[in-house]
């Protein structure tokens, strides 16, 4: 896992009811940190959609939690003189096990929506979003720039995250 990005377990009080869950507490210092969150927002994304890549340059960083279906989301380092240069860290999040996700701003990073439903995922963000000078640089889903360290190869949104 890349130096910063974080899952947490998100743990869920089931009755006969359905269930309650807490996403985030201020006190959950082991995923926080020094953090803020500053907005919330919410992301419909249909089944197959790759939403990537993409990086914030003034230090915002990101928490996403998947509420409805499965989602792989990835970060990459491509820092010259990082000690993770050309590392990736590969999550798959699902409704069926909840699970915050932490993802520092500065890598590269993105999302692809898995199986056969529409995804609903819940993010939350420590810099508010200014459309008029958005913090965003972005590259293509299918940057070659982007290498899968595993194979060498420049990494492949379709390929399975088990091979």
């Amino acid at each position: 896992m890349l130096p910063g990005v974080k899952v947490q377990d998100i743990n869920k009080s089931v009755d006969e009811r359905g269930f309650f869950a807490e996403i985030m507490r201020e006190d959950w210092k082991m995923l926080l940190g020094q953090d803020r969150i500053m907005q919330s927002n919410l992301s419909f994304t249909y089944p197959g959609t790759i939403r990537a890549w993409h990086r914030h340059e003034k230090g915002q960083v990101d928490y996403l939690i998947v509420l409805k279906g499965t989602m792989k989301i990835c970060a990459y380092d491509d820092e010259e003189d990082s000690p993770t240069q050309k590392q990736l860290s590969e999550i798959i999040a699902s409704s069926e096990k909840l699970q915050m996700v932490r993802v520092p701003g500065h890598y590269w990073h993105g999302t692809k929506t898995l199986g056969p439903k529409a995804s609903f995922t819940l993010y939350l963000v420590t810099r508010l979003y200014d459309a008029s000078n958005p913090d965003e640089q972005r590259r293509p889903w299918n940057d070659p720039r982007i290498v899968d360290p595993r194979t060498s190869k420049p990494f492949e949104w379709n390929s399975a995250p088990h091979k």
